[in-house]
C-alpha cells in the first residue's frame, strides 16, 4: 500500500511539474508575442512616418529644383488669368506638384504623385487617382493619402472647415481650392471619384477636388471624404498666393 501511495505521489509531482513548465512556456510565448505586436505598432506609427517624411521631402526638393519662384501675389486673385492650364496625366510615380493646406500647419508641404498603389501611397505622399481630372480641369481631381502611417499625410483631414483653402502647385501654376464639406462612407463607395462626386450620370461643369482617407484615425472600416471647389488659379509667373508664399519658398530651399 505504501509503495502505491509513493508511486501516486510521484506521478502527481510529475504532472504538476509538466503543468508548471507548460504554463511557463505559454507565458513566455505570450510575452514574446506581445513584444512583437508592440514592435509592429511602433514600426507602423513611428518608423513608417519617419521614412516616408524623408522620402517626401526629397520628392519636394526634386520637384522644386530649378523652379523659379517670382514674388508673391496678393492675398486673393484680382486678375483674371483665363482658363486654368491643365497638364496631361504623367506616368505612375511621377510628381504632379505640391500640396499646401494651411489648416494642417504652417509647414505642411506634401508631394502630389500620380497613382494610388501601395508603392506610391506608402512612400511618396498624396496619390492622384488614375483617370480622374488633373489640377485645374473641369471634373474631379481625386486624391488619397494615409492618415496615421507612412507620413500621415491626411491625418488632420477631419479638421477642415468650410472656406479653408487647399493649394496645389504644379509647374504651370497654383490652383486654389476652397473646402466645402466632408462625409464618412463605406470603403466600397467609389462613386465619390466620379467627375461629379456621387452622381454617375451628371456632366461636370465645375472643378472639384476630392480628398480621401481612412476613418477613424486608427482604423480603416470607413473612408472620410473631403470635397472642395476651385476658387481661382494663377500661373507660375504670377508668383505664389501670399498665404503660402513662405511655404513655397521654403520648399524651394530659398529660405
Amino acid at each position: 500500500m505504501l509503495q502505491l501511495q509513493e508511486k501516486s505521489a510521484a506521478g502527481s509531482a510529475r504532472r504538476g511539474g509538466i503543468f508548471a513548465r507548460t504554463v511557463m512556456v505559454l507565458g513566455e510565448l505570450l510575452i514574446t508575442a506581445g513584444v512583437i505586436v508592440l514592435l509592429f505598432v511602433a514600426w507602423q506609427l513611428w518608423w513608417t512616418n519617419v521614412a516616408s517624411d524623408a522620402r517626401q521631402r526629397d520628392a519636394v526638393k526634386e520637384f522644386t529644383r530649378n523652379l523659379e519662384i517670382p514674388a508673391a501675389s496678393g492675398p486673393a486673385s484680382s486678375v483674371d488669368h483665363g482658363q486654368p492650364k491643365v497638364s496631361a496625366e504623367p506616368d505612375e510615380g511621377a510628381t504632379i506638384g505640391i500640396l499646401y493646406v494651411p489648416r494642417f500647419g504652417a509647414d505642411y508641404t506634401r508631394p502630389l504623385v500620380q497613382g494610388t498603389s501601395p508603392a506610391v501611397l506608402d512612400t511618396l505622399g498624396i496619390g492622384h487617382y488614375e483617370g480622374t481630372a488633373m489640377p485645374g480641369a473641369v471634373g474631379n481631381v481625386a486624391v488619397a493619402g494615409h492618415r496615421q502611417t507612412h507620413g500621415a499625410v491626411l491625418d488632420n483631414i477631419d479638421t477642415l472647415v468650410p472656406g479653408d483653402r487647399i493649394y496645389i502647385q504644379t509647374r504651370d501654376g497654383y490652383y486654389v481650392y476652397s473646402f466645402r464639406n466632408s462625409e464618412v462612407v463605406l470603403p466600397d463607395r467609389t462613386d465619390v471619384l466620379f467627375p461629379v462626386p456621387t452622381q454617375a450620370a451628371a456632366t461636370p461643369t465645375e472643378r472639384y477636388l476630392t480628398m480621401t482617407s481612412c476613418n477613424p484615425r486608427f482604423g480603416s472600416e470607413e473612408r472620410i471624404i473631403a470635397y472642395s471647389l476651385l476658387e481661382f488659379w494663377q500661373p507660375t509667373s504670377a508668383g505664389p498666393p501670399a498665404e503660402i508664399a513662405g511655404q513655397v519658398r521654403r520648399a524651394a530651399g530659398e529660405v
